[in-house]
C-alpha cells in the first residue's frame, strides 16, 4: 500500500525534462532500505549504479527487474552526456552507488552537478550512511563534524591533507581501506598527537565491529589484528583549540591596575599595560574598574 504523501510516481514539477534520483542503497544489511527507495529503484527508467554486479544483487533480493547501467569514475564524459540525454528526453533515472548515498566518495556527484546545470530536477532519496552510522556509535562530539572521506593516495597530498587538520576542533571522519589503514593511523598519530578514535569496520554486515580508544592503541590493536572488511574512521577534534581562555576575575584586574599606579605609573599607561597582560581590552579594563569601584562603594 502506497503511503498517501507520495504519489505511485513522483513527477517533475520543475518543466521539461525527467528526473535524477540520488537514491541511497544498504551498506551491509539488506534490510537497511526505505519502501521509498524501492518503489523508485521499481518505477524508474532506468537505473545508473556504480557497479551493476553489486547492484543486481539488490535488485534480485527485492525482484526489482528494472534496466541497469553502469555509471563509476572510469565512465567517462561521453557516458554522463548519454545519461543527461536520457533525462533531457523525460526519462526518470535513479543513481546509486555500492552503498549508502551516491554523491559521497563516488563518482555521483559529476552527474547531479551536471543535471542540475541542465536545469533538471534532482531529488535525493534519503537512507544509510557509512559514515554517521559511524559518528553516532563513536561516543566522541557529534554536534560539530566534518567529513575528509578517502584521503590522497599520493604520500605528499596525504602527508598535506593531515597537516590541515592540525587545528581542526571538530570530529572528523575518515574512509579508509584494509591495506592502508596502519599507515593512515601511523600518519595521523604522527601529525596529529595522540587523540581519541573510533574505528567502524564492516558497519551492519555479520563481522561489523565497533573499536574505541586511542590512535596508539589502535595501530597496537590492528598490527595484531590484520585490517579486514571497510572502515570508518571517527577522530577527535583538536580538544586545545577548543578550550576557552579563563579570564581573571574583575577584582584581580583592578588590584593590578592599582599596584602599576601605586609603583608610579601613571594609570592610562596602567590600564593599557594591564589589558595587554590578561589580553583583553581596555575598554574591559575600565569596566573592572568602575565594577570595583561600585563594590567598594556597597561596601562602604
Amino acid at each position: 500500500m502506497e503511503p498517501k504523501d507520495a504519489p505511485a510516481v513522483e513527477k517533475n514539477s520543475c518543466g521539461a525534462g525527467g528526473t535524477l534520483y540520488l537514491c541511497a542503497t544498504p551498506i551491509g544489511n539488506l534490510e537497511d532500505i526505505t519502501l521509498r527507495a524501492l518503489r523508485l529503484l521499481k518505477d524508474a527508467d532506468l537505473i545508473a549504479a556504480e557497479d551493476t554486479r553489486h547492484t543486481r544483487k539488490l535488485l534480485a533480493h527485492y525482484g526489482i527487474h528494472t534496466p541497469v547501467t553502469s555509471f563509476h569514475s572510469h565512465s567517462g564524459l561521453k557516458k554522463c552526456e548519454y545519461l543527461l540525454g536520457l533525462l533531457l528526453s523525460g526519462k526518470n533515472l535513479t543513481l546509486v552507488s555500492d552503498a549508502g548515498m551516491p554523491g559521497i566518495s563516488d563518482p555521483g556527484e559529476v552527474l547531479a552537478d551536471a543535471a542540475i546545470k541542465s536545469g533538471i530536477r534532482v531529488v535525493p532519496v534519503p537512507g544509510p550512511n557509512a559514515a554517521l552510522a559511524a559518528l553516532v556509535v563513536s561516543g566522541l562530539n557529534t554536534s560539530r563534524f566534518c567529513f575528509e572521506g578517502f584521503l590522497p593516495a599520493n604520500n605528499r597530498t596525504r602527508k598535506r591533507r593531515i597537516a590541515s587538520l592540525i587545528d581542526e576542533e571538530r570530529t572528523t571522519i575518515f574512509y579508509e581501506a584494509p591495506h592502508r589503514l596502519l599507515k593512515t593511523l601511523e600518519e595521523l598519530l604522527d601529525k596529529l598527537g595522540d587523540r581519541r578514535l573510533s574505528v567502524a569496520r564492516e558497519l551492519t554486515k555479520h563481522y561489523e565491529e565497533i573499536w574505541r580508544g586511542s590512535l596508539s592503541s589502535a595501530l597496537d590493536y590492528f598490527r595484531q589484528n590484520s585490517p579486514l572488511g571497510e572502515f570508518t574512521l571517527v577522530l577527535e577534534g583538536n580538544k586545545n583549540q577548543c578550550r576557552e581562555e579563563v579570564k581573571p576575575d574583575l577584582s584581580a584586574i583592578a588590584s593590578q591596575v592599582s599596584c602599576l599606579q601605586d609603583k608610579g605609573t601613571p594609570r592610562p599607561t596602567a590600564i593599557k599595560e594591564v589589558a595587554k597582560m590578561n589580553n583583553i581590552s581596555r575598554k574591559e579594563v575600565y569596566a573592572a574598574l568602575l565594577r570595583a569601584k561600585k563594590d567598594a562603594g556597597k561596601e562602604t
